[in-house]
Order: C-alpha cells, then sequence, then structure tokens
C-alpha cells in the first residue's frame, strides 16, 4: 500500500534524504505518507538521531541499528541497517563478523558496551540492568549515551511499524543483507508480499 513518489511534493522532497541515505526510498515512508503527519514527524526524528556529531558515528549508528533490529526480529530493518552501516563506512571486517561483536577484536570495549545496550534495550521486556548501565556511563558520555538510545528507540519504532506492515523489501537492501548476513541465518521473512 505504499503512494508513489510522485503521489505529493512534500513525497517527492523527502524521498530525495534517503537516496542519500540507502540510493533508494524506503517503502515504509511511502507507506507513512497516508498520513503525511507521520511520515512528516519520522524524517525529522530520523534527521535528528542519525545526525553525526562526533564518537558515535554514522556506521556505528547504523550497526547499532542492525543490532536492535536482529533482536526484535525484523528482517526489514535488519537489511536497511546493513546497508546503511556498509555506505557509511562500517568497516567490511566489522560488516562480516556482526554476530560475533563480543569476542571480535575488530570491536572496541566502547562499541560492544553499545551493542550490548542496544539487545537489552530492544528486548521485551527491556533487560538493561545496572552492570549494562554502568559499562555505558564507562566507556560513553551521556550526551553519546542519549545518541546511541536515540537510535535504539527510532529502531524500535521502525521495527514494530515494518515488521506489522510486511513491508515489501527493497531489492538493493536485500541485495546487501544476503551478501552479509545470510551466512548467519537472515532472510526475507514476511517482507516479500
Amino acid at each position: 500500500m505504499p503512494l508513489s513518489r510522485d503521489a505529493n511534493p512534500e513525497m517527492a522532497k523527502m524521498a530525495d534524504f534517503y537516496e542519500e541515505t540507502l540510493g533508494f526510498t524506503p517503502n515504509s515512508l511511502f507507506t507513512m505518507m497516508h498520513c503525511p503527519r507521520i511520515s512528516t514527524a519520522f524524517v525529522e526524528m530520523n534527521q535528528a538521531v542519525m545526525e553525526n556529531k562526533g564518537r558515535v558515528t554514522s556506521a556505528l549508528k547504523r550497526l547499532i541499528a542492525y543490532l536492535s533490529s536482529m533482536s526484535t526480529g525484523c528482517r526489514y530493518c535488519e537489511a536497511h541497517a546493513i546497508r546503511a552501516a556498509e555506505r557509511y563506512g562500517a568497516e567490511q571486517e566489522k560488516l562480516e563478523n556482526i554476530w560475533e561483536y563480543k569476542t571480535h577484536p575488530a570491536y572496541s570495549d566502547a562499541e560492544r558496551a553499545a551493542f550490548d545496550l542496544s539487545i537489552a534495550a530492544s528486548s521485551v521486556p527491556n533487560a538493561v540492568n545496572d552492570e549494562i548501565a554502568e559499562n555505558m556511563r564507562k566507556h560513553w558520555e551521556p550526551g553519546e549515551i542519549v545518541e546511541i538510545m536515540g537510535v535504539v528507540a527510532l529502531f524500535g519504532y521502525l521495527n514494530r511499524w515494518n515488521d506489522s506492515m510486511g513491508t515489501l523489501l527493497e531489492e538493493p537492501a536485500a541485495d546487501s543483507a544476503t551478501q552479509l548476513l545470510a551466512k548467519d541465518g537472515w532472510n526475507r521473512g514476511k517482507h516479500q508480499y
């Protein structure tokens, strides 16, 4: 039920933003445009959360988004996040070994802390405990923790939206996910209709 990119001038403007991020505009945005205020609010939140101003890099934010999406089981968002991580310069070794982040030498202790938080905060019920919170404070400043949680919260919305809507996965995202994640069991799931 996505609308056409040319449905209205606002749609075309929003679509342009995603051409840079993913190389295409997500079908989820075209679906949100049935209620333009929702899509406008989403795009504003997305831009605010994914803006890069420091140590929480664009690539790191996309890897956090991937792990959050993997934790909730949204194949659509997993594919989008890993594609965006790749496009925003995540190292190939990190992309290929994201499932082994706890032990793989490509990851720093600060990244591991952020990934642990991402998975725990994405769990239902929420699994963030004192140990995870303390480890975050050990490696990240308060503003950086807010940035990281912004990514988790944004993808919480997207995971529920896309998994419930069964949003059709675009081929470029499917290609990235197949290349980087299929060896660990990724598939399109419901995002093919």
